[in-house]
């Protein structure tokens, strides 16, 4: 038996997520360079991504162009509601759309709310170009009560009332309807509007307040009627870039702001320093993005997890890229996204089900967080370490294994990689050593697939002898892109001390 009585073990789990603001010679072992289609797990470590499918197998219907995005997908009663051109379709998962909504002109992106209004279930929507519409399953009403908008790009619902914002004739007003009622906008009856001094981007309520993005300040509406409500500056120096990236997310308010994603406590908190950002960690993601208009997000509530994609429609699914970010006690830890591109999206929570759900550049409606695929194209994930020393760069280690800790879901094709030296090109290159479920297997000593791999344990550990030396050592995971969604948790470097440079 080999003599391992000299061998050093320097353990470390995934944790932290990815960083690109510091020096790999300072940052944690367990944070990652490259993490990208790996989402930090609530769980520990870093986990593949799940893949998305069709909502609906067929597309849905063009109006007036096969180029057309899906608009709006929103979820209601069971059904998803699909805008595509000037029309407004619903479907389940089977079965074809049926249309419920037809000549609206020139529409923009909607904003939708859901809401309850004497015992019956409505949604709302606006597109910034037609009058706001209100469905109940049945019947599609159009908002043309006197003092309601013609145009509003925004609407939600605050304190028992509808409130739209973003219309063409003053994009700096925010118009609400009497309360408790969806259609009433008479001053007589309580309805009424507020002015801000800048152009609005978004509207979101939250706690006791509605929150009012503009594109250079943040307002608060406080209040229960038109009789006390109080319009009060949240700041006036940093504002909302696009609405469509405003969430509710692990008890905050985040919104993309000029320098990243920040939160409204934290602007509220602080004013508008840099330490409101909650993303500088990966703030070069941020930089020379100039066209945020087709940006969306979305919230995975059970993942504690938002969503932010980079959509273009001048860019291919496959190359569209996006970030995730994790609430983790009072921490954030972010990962990069790729090949997925959102035209639109929706999320709701349905009997403790999470359904989230993305309309497509190309005409269909897709719910993510199924299966292992990106509806037939691969998911391709990629994590890197940072450049490990061990504590000391001057000495030279010569590297004798690998033990990899990780959890499957099922198959696992993936290949480790171990680089020496910054990836210098002087320094050893050895071969991919296979990551897959065939070696999981093979350490239990057992042929029966099943067992091994997500039987009796439920985290394997990978034992890889590798070869090569250096002052530093770096691991990547390249996934084929045909693995079942696993989860990281850590690894082991064993290692004996060589000469000192």
């Amino acid at each position: 038996m080999a003599d391992e009585s000299g061998l050093s073990p320097f353990v470390f789990a995934c944790q932290g997520g990815l960083v690109l603001d510091q020096s790999t010679f300072v940052m944690q072992p367990g944070m990652a360079l490259e993490l990208e289609n790996f989402e930090p797990d609530v769980q520990g470590g870093y986990r593949r991504i799940s893949g998305y499918s069709k909502w609906n197998s067929n597309i849905v219907p063009q109006d007036a162009s096969a180029s057309e995005k899906v608009l709006m997908s929103a979820h209601f009663n069971n059904k998803v509601i699909a805008a595509r051109g000037g029309k407004i379709h619903e479907a389940g998962k089977t079965g074809s759309w049926t249309q419920i909504d037809t000549g609206r002109s020139n529409a923009g992106k909607y904003t939708h709310f859901r809401y309850n209004l004497g015992g019956t279930d409505f949604i709302i929507w606006a597109d910034g170009a037609n009058r706001a519409t209100k469905y109940d399953g049945t019947t599609v009403t159009d908002l043309t009560g006197t003092g309601a908008p013609t145009d509003p790009a925004f609407v939600t619902a605050y304190k028992n009332a509808i409130f739209l914002a973003g219309h063409s004739a003053n994009p700096e007003e925010v118009i609400f309807s009497a309360p408790y009622t969806d259609s009433d906008f008479t001053a007589a009856n309580g309805a009424g509007s507020v002015k801000v001094d800048s152009r609005i981007t978004g509207l979101f309520p939250f706690r006791e307040a509605l929150y009012i993005f503009c594109e250079e300040r943040i307002f608060k509406l406080v209040g229960n009627t038109i009789a006390d409500f109080v319009l009060q500056p949240v700041t006036r120096e940093i504002g909302c870039l696009n609405g469509f990236t405003i969430q509710e997310f692990a008890g905050d308010l985040v919104f993309l702001g000029p320098d990243g994603l920040r939160t409204v406590a934290g602007t509220e908190r602080i004013g508008d320093v840099e330490l409101g950002t909650i993303s500088r960690q990966v703030q070069e993601r941020f930089t020379g993005l100039s066209n945020v208009d087709e940006f969306d997000s979305v919230v995975i509530p059970d993942k504690t997890q938002y969503r932010l994609f980079f959509s273009d429609a001048n860019i291919t699914r496959g190359n569209t890229k996006g970030l995730i970010a994790v609430r983790k006690g009072d921490t954030y830890e972010y990962s990069d996204l790729r090949g997925i591109a959102p035209s639109s999206t929706d999320f709701v929570v349905v009997q403790g089900e999470s359904i989230i759900l993305h309309g497509g550049f190309d005409g269909y409606v897709y719910r993510q967080e199924q299966g292992v695929a990106f509806d037939g194209n691969n998911v391709t994930g990629k994590y890197r370490s940072p450049d490990l020393t061990m504590g000391d760069a001057g000495l030279r280690k010569s590297f004798q294994r690998v033990i990899l800790n990780y959890a499957p879901e099922a198959a696992v094709n993936a290949d480790l990689f171990v680089r020496y030296d910054y990836e210098s090109p002087n320094a050893p290159r050895p071969a991919a050593y296979p990551f897959d479920t065939t070696t999981a297997v093979a350490i239990y000593g057992s042929s029966v697939f099943g067992t091994a791999t997500y039987g009796g344990q439920s985290n394997p550990l990978v034992r890889q002898p590798i070869e090569g030396s250096g002052f530093a050592v770096a691991l990547r995971v390249n996934d084929r892109g045909t693995s079942a969604p696993y989860s990281l948790k850590g690894f082991q470097l064993e290692f004996e001390a060589a000469a000192r440079r």
